[in-house]
């Protein structure tokens, strides 16, 4: 379907990577992993044809149609989120377009027996035929399932997407993705702003998609749900095996350990032939023998060990000064969004030096009151920080608080304060931006360096609570390690917004669950809080109704449906035809009897075929509207 064959990239004169070449077919889900900055982002805009490789080839099938979700997308303003999804079927709009033209015009014109007519009836024909062919008798009702699927109610379809946040638009796009039939999806970060059921439904959907798949996740859980490949860019080089993640990681442990051992055996055989060379060296005699050996070691293939990219950003939170005993005190809270009710009448109290994770479904308020507790939303109700408190908070849409057209060094520089100042390049160092890096645009950074900029700010502030809401989007799997561990060390309060529970095992001690506008609190960790649930893990307790994929029943449906259409449509085009012949024939006979009332009158039978017609009019409009009725009702 797909060859990559000797792509190479530089950026700033450093190669991401030199020579990478695989093949993508038919049925590859491919999670495509590495550390941030790795060149995991330009890899897929290089195959999407967004971005050039300086060089290496990419080879496909005629017509291969790519479809790309990026991190970082525009929307149109002023469009409802229907229309935004229906921007997916170019092709099926086109012909609508046509359909309605060529219905406009036939439907007011009145030479029915004209050569052009004929034709235009022709040209209707042929449309409604390659709209059928397109699946423009299922688009709309695809579109609804894919939505709802994603997490979308139908009261939101006719709202603008401007009143949507970033997260949600970008599932607007990924419905947009999922609707097209594309040969290939390139999948960059896709899980990063759903909840669970989205999640589940969006690993059922890949599951079953027939064509080639490459993802770009952080999350383990979903990569082995999906995947059946691995591709990994380290150090320039990729290492591909028909594996899912963690298999792979086994997999790819074992040959490092096996390459280990070959190479230490080797060495061993190299070392014994070196000193035969000086011991040979020594006698004439043994010359000949002496040059034979260094010949011998001159052909040796020197086993290599596939190097590890181990660098990792070093991180510590220390707190600015000790606050009161009580830091966070709630106390009645509410919030709604115009008539959609968020919170009601919420009670907390958050002691010093707690460390808090908010679970719960997607839109049960626990940004919402992130956001109220650092002081960005105004609500109903009583909330008051403690003494002392100083707060840092880390936002689910870091992207929209960092300026793009700053410098790396810049945005640390004017979030610096005369104090901390002349440390900015170390700090900028432990978080791997190291020399020219930290002369990168923010807007060129992946998603992953953002969130490493985004927490190298934090310790510019003095802070003794840490408000973090999904800090783990965007970081690879070494640097969520390391944001787990600084976490744990952390001496200060710590609220964390979080799906993930590999991340939240041994950091919270306690949870908080958001569900109908209330919060429940459970003492203990997040083992526990599931362990009090019945749950096996985050998963089931986020968990509702999962919109099901079942692509052969929905292909039967869809053809049954088509053809239900594609009848009610030629005899609504055949009615309409002889609707219009008969208006014709009437508004004639009209004319005549208006010009000469009597002779016309006494033609023989005139009346009777006059009024004949009239009826025969009545009836065909009333069988038009049945149709029209059948048409717009669902089978």
């Amino acid at each position: 379907m797909l060859n990559i064959h000797n792509l190479s990239i530089s950026f700033q004169g450093e190669p991401l990577f030199e020579n990478i070449g695989f093949r993508l077919g038919n049925g590859d889900r491919v999670g495509l992993i590495g550390k941030n900055g790795a060149g995991k982002s330009t890899l897929l805009k290089i195959i999407s044809g967004e971005q050039e490789s300086d060089s290496g080839q990419i080879t496909g099938d005629k017509e291969l149609k790519v479809g790309f979700l990026k991190q970082d997308i525009d929307f149109v303003h002023g469009r409802s989120v229907l229309e935004e999804s229906y921007q997916a079927f170019t092709e099926i709009k086109k012909l609508e377009t046509q359909l309605e033209k060529v219905n406009t015009e036939l439907a007011e014109r009145t030479d029915y027996e004209s050569e052009s007519y004929n034709q235009l009836m022709i040209d209707l024909n042929d449309l409604q035929h390659q709209y059928e062919i397109q699946g423009g008798y299922n688009y709309q009702g695809d579109t609804e399932k894919i939505l709802q699927g994603l997490g979308f109610k139908r009261e939101d379809f006719n709202k603008l997407t401007d009143t949507f946040s970033g997260g949600w638009r970008m599932r607007i796009e990924l419905a947009k993705l999922l609707l097209q039939s594309n040969d290939i999806l390139l999948l960059d970060e896709p899980t990063n702003h759903l909840d669970i059921e989205s999640i589940i439904w969006l690993e059922l959907f890949l599951k079953q998609y027939p064509g080639a798949v490459v993802i770009v996740s952080h999350d383990k859980m979903f990569l082995d749900n999906v995947t059946n490949r691995t591709i990994e860019i380290s150090l320039g080089r990729i290492y591909d095996y028909n594996k899912p993640y963690s298999k792979y990681l086994v997999l790819r442990q074992e040959l490092r350990e096996q390459q280990l051992a070959s190479q230490k055996n080797q060495q061993k055989q190299i070392e014994q032939t070196e000193k035969l060379i000086e011991k040979f060296r020594a006698k004439a005699s043994k010359a000949t023998m002496a040059q034979s050996l260094i010949k011998k070691l001159d052909r040796l293939d020197r086993i290599e060990v596939d190097e590890d990219d181990n660098a990792v950003m070093t991180l510590n939170f220390p707190i600015s000064i000790m606050p009161g005993k009580v830091v966070i005190e709630a106390e009645d809270v509410g919030k709604n969004y115009d008539d959609n009710q968020v919170l009601h009448n919420v009670n907390l109290m958050v002691e010093r030096q707690s460390k808090i994770a908010f679970v719960g479904q997607n839109g049960q308020g626990k940004s919402t009151l992130a956001k109220i507790i650092v002081g960005e939303l105004k609500h109903e109700g009583k909330l008051v920080l403690g003494h002392n408190v100083q707060i840092g908070y880390f936002a689910q849409n870091q992207a929209d608080y960092l300026d793009g057209n700053k410098t790396v060094l810049d945005t640390m520089i004017d979030a610096a304060n005369e104090k901390n100042r002349p440390r900015v390049r170390d700090i900028l160092g432990s978080f791997l931006f190291r020399g020219e890096e930290a002369e990168k645009y923010v807007k060129v950074l992946s998603g992953g360096e953002r969130n490493r900029l985004a927490l190298a700010k934090l310790l510019l502030q003095p802070l003794n609570v840490l408000v973090m809401d999904e800090p783990t989007n965007h970081l690879d799997i070494k640097s969520k390690n390391v944001l787990k561990e600084a976490l744990k060390r952390f001496e200060g309060t710590l609220i964390l917004v979080s799906h993930d529970r590999d991340f939240l095992q041994g950091v919270a001690n306690k949870v908080y669950e958001f569900k109908d506008r209330k919060i429940k609190e459970y003492l203990g960790d997040i083992d526990f809080y599931l362990n009090q649930r019945n749950l096996e893990n985050l998963r089931e307790a986020e968990k509702r109704t999962v919109v099901k994929v079942d692509v052969k029943k929905s292909n039967k449906e869809s053809y049954e449906d088509q053809k239900r259409l594609k009848s009610l449509n030629n005899r609504l085009s055949k009615v309409e035809s002889k609707i219009n012949q008969l208006e014709k024939d009437i508004k004639e006979m009209d004319v005549e009897l208006a010009i000469n009332y009597d002779q016309t009158a006494a033609k023989p039978n005139f009346f009777e075929d006059y009024q004949s017609k009239k009826k025969a009019l009545e009836q065909l409009m009333s069988d038009w509207e049945i149709i029209q009725e059948q048409l717009e009702t669902p089978s």
